[in-house]
């Protein structure tokens, strides 16, 4: 079986390093979806990739034109094929790789980030799914204008979307459907 790889931009066709055991990639027909319905609103943004898994939908933004990523994941192997992807793709210098449970970086990264990635393991039930946006609309990490993409798999739960968030496509490839939500630009509080 061939490897995921890089879809289009400055690392396009880079071979990814193997998919480490218990994690889950977006499919590479899944992210060259996604990133083809994004277009060019990709180019210069800052991205946070949590539940990173191998980075390649981090990596992903920094090839068509992200100006920078941050890359979270709890798992030591999924740190270290971050890592390797980085490399390979020659990407490393734009990014901050962050070893820690998603719920913590929440409460700990300095945003506000253009596009947050969020492709939490399929088992992830609804309520703390839903505590997850909460938390990621509260510490206000998503800029405002700024898109969320959250993988989930087909037919599942639809989370609670965030107060001053709106769906904005929901797209389905095989057993994997995105949800691209972004974030309305707030009027000023007097």
């Amino acid at each position: 079986m061939r490897g995921s790889r890089v879809i289009a931009g400055s690392a396009k066709g880079t071979r990814l390093a193997p998919v480490p055991a218990g994690t889950r990639p977006v499919s590479d027909r899944a992210r060259e979806g996604v990133f083809s319905s994004l277009g060019t609103s990709v180019e210069g943004v800052r991205v946070l990739d949590l539940f990173a898994g191998t980075g390649a939908m981090g990596i992903e933004a920094l090839s068509r034109g992200a100006a920078e990523a941050t890359f979270v994941d709890s798992s030591a192997r999924a740190i270290r094929t971050i890592h390797d992807n980085l490399a390979r793709t020659r990407l490393a210098g734009r990014v901050h790789v962050r070893r820690s449970a998603a719920a913590r970086a929440i409460r700990d990264i300095s945003g506000p980030f253009d596009l947050v990635l969020l492709d939490p393991p399929y088992a992830l039930d609804g309520p703390e799914l839903d505590r997850l946006l909460d938390e990621l609309a509260g510490q206000e990490l998503v800029a405002p204008a700024g898109r969320l993409v959250l993988t989930r798999p087909a037919r599942s739960y639809t989370p609670v979307i965030p107060v001053h968030w709106s769906l904005e496509r929901r797209l389905s490839y095989g057993d994997t459907e995105v949800l691209v939500l972004s974030v309305s630009e707030q009027p000023d509080q007097p």
